[in-house]
């Protein structure tokens, strides 16, 4: 039951930060006993890694549909460059699916 420092991200995610101090049942020096105890919360407000990640994601899917839009607007006589921008569409809310799976596996392990 060693004690760490934790970081609490505006998302509401968290992760450990330093090392605050040794417990008793530890007794190897430089070791720790491998239970993990809170021992001071700091609030940050930007967003954990995996949140920063998809708005990303999304930011360019958003980008990228604009983009399609305006193309079939105009004619669509540019049907690669739209096949193109389907497959990035595609693959972007696979991409944001995906993280957010482990956004949501991660709260669930930890929470």
């Amino acid at each position: 039951m060693c004690f760490y420092n934790q970081k609490r991200f505006a998302c509401g995610d968290w992760n450990w930060t330093s090392f605050a101090s040794q417990c008793n049942y530890e007794y190897r020096t430089g070791e720790t006993c491998g239970m993990r105890l809170v021992n001071a919360t700091e609030f940050t407000p930007t967003q954990c890694r995996l949140c920063e990640k998809i708005e990303t994601k999304y930011r360019r899917r958003q980008a990228e549909l604009e983009r399609l839009e305006r193309w079939q607007r105009e004619g669509g006589t540019l049907v690669a460059s739209i096949d193109r921008s389907r497959r990035i569409i595609l693959e972007l809310e696979r991409e944001i699916c995906q993280l957010q799976s482990e956004r949501e596996d991660r709260r669930k392990v930890l929470g």
